[in-house]
């Protein structure tokens, strides 16, 4: 079945660039991701962390 595939794929012109453009989103992506995790406010990140454990109490009331 792969080679079906791959041999269909071989058959497109141009598609060499798709996993070039997704490797370059995912890429990208995760050093956002990691920039802003690292850069982020110690008050955001416990006030967020907290946010589930005050959400909790309100619905049991």
């Amino acid at each position: 079945m792969l080679k079906f595939i791959k041999g269909h794929m071989e058959s497109i012109t141009g598609i060499e660039i798709y996993p070039l453009i997704s490797l370059l989103i995912f890429f990208i992506f995760f050093v956002t991701l990691f920039y802003w995790v690292f850069t982020a406010k110690k008050d955001y990140i416990s006030k967020v962390s907290n946010l589930p454990l005050d959400n909790q109490n309100d619905t049991l009331s």
